[in-house]
């Protein structure tokens, strides 16, 4: 299949990719990642090693789309929970020197 990473083509098939990643130790990672046999690699890894690019030429989104495009299961980061904001009332109304647990 053929896919773009960093503008430019590059034909990848599901066998040539497990191919490529045998033998490669998966990085640490806690963002994006893809479950590529029985590892789990961060897709910047698996970009850089499919494509012989550096890391900063191409998003996680790009090899993203790609490797869920090959069939490889493909983890987001979960979407951060609000976090809770004073208003500005409630950060002047305590008056000075009192304990306040927020």
């Amino acid at each position: 299949m053929r896919c773009v990473i960093a503008r430019f083509p590059f034909d990848l098939t599901k066998s040539g990719v497990l191919e490529t990643m045998k033998g490669i130790k998966p990085e640490r990672g806690t963002g994006e990642s893809v479950i590529i046999g029985r590892r789990n690699y961060p897709v910047k890894q698996v970009g850089q090693v499919i494509t012989r690019q550096d890391r900063r030429d191409f998003s996680a989104g790009e090899v993203l789309r790609a490797m869920a495009r090959l069939g490889f299961t493909c983890r987001t980061l979960p979407a951060a929970a609000p976090t809770r904001v004073l208003g500005a009332l409630q950060r002047v109304s305590v008056p000075l020197g009192t304990p306040v647990s927020v």
